[in-house]
């Protein structure tokens, strides 16, 4: 089976990992070639490269799938394109390459929560459950045909963004290893419809994100773990147009941890 890989984080390679050793045929690797986060122990530039993988630019493909420009590898012929964490959004007509689709592996449950933020929504509202999901991917965000949705219990009270993705990246690679084996002992995933979800907009994000002066010393604390996630912009508060963030004891301590660990 011939397949072209995009992804990011070290999830992403310890997916590609698995899929090698399957035997399955990796094309081409679109991934950053940049540095992505100091705390990434190996990137997945670094680990298509030193396993002898072509590292492709998104733009380049999309080039070559249009006709416009040659790749060094042949995409005439691709069965899959897998979408692992891949942080933009797959369009026409690389959509339509590959003969038995694009999949997208979302570290979220599926219609519940489409696009970004669910992490912080889990935690604002306290959530009991959070999933990962399997989809082929359409033209719509996060949208297309369900393969498979795996939901497990969580105690939101107890987590930041980040400890819950933590958490969340290792029931997303099972969910890999079962649906990417199931597709090459038999070649046909099955796949069902979404119907409604949900899908949080940039500008909501942003707002969520915000402490005012209403909040509830509960509501404050539940919004810095919510959008704790170093190095990207946590809650804040606004004085004079101005924006300050704010961290409390919780995401203190869990920063401590990780950053001693990392020594």
């Amino acid at each position: 089976m011939k397949i072209i890989f995009m992804g990011r984080k070290p999830g992403a390679v310890k997916a590609l990992e698995f899929l090698l050793g399957t035997g399955a045929k990796v094309l081409g690797v679109v991934c950053r070639k940049d540095i992505e986060s100091l705390h990434w122990r190996e990137r997945l530039y670094d680990f298509a490269l030193k396993n002898g993988l072509p590292v492709l630019d998104d733009a380049d493909l999309y080039s070559a799938v249009k006709g416009e420009m040659p790749l060094e590898i042949d995409i005439s012929d691709v069965d899959v394109v897998i979408s692992y964490l891949f942080w933009k959004r797959i369009k026409q007509p690389l959509i339509q390459l590959p003969k038995v689709g694009v999949i997208n592996f979302h570290p979220a449950p599926l219609p519940d929560f489409r696009g970004v933020g669910g992490y912080n929504a889990a935690i604002l509202e306290g959530l009991s459950y959070w999933g990962v999901s399997a989809h082929f991917i359409d033209e719509g965000f996060d949208t297309g045909d369900l393969i498979k949705v795996e939901r497990f219990e969580i105690d939101a009270g107890k987590h930041t963004a980040f400890s819950l993705e933590q958490l969340t990246q290792g029931y997303l690679l099972r969910l890999f290893k079962e649906v990417i084996s199931d597709l090459l002992a038999g070649g046909r995933l099955s796949r069902r419809k979404q119907g409604e979800g949900r899908y949080i907009s940039k500008s909501e994000f942003e707002n969520l994100r915000r402490i005012s002066e209403e909040d509830t010393p509960e509501a404050i604390d539940r919004k810095i773990r919510a959008f704790w996630y170093p190095p990207y912009p946590g809650a804040y508060i606004e004085k004079n147009g101005k924006k300050f963030l704010i961290a409390n004891e919780f995401v203190l301590k869990e920063a401590g941890k990780f950053y001693h660990g990392a020594q």
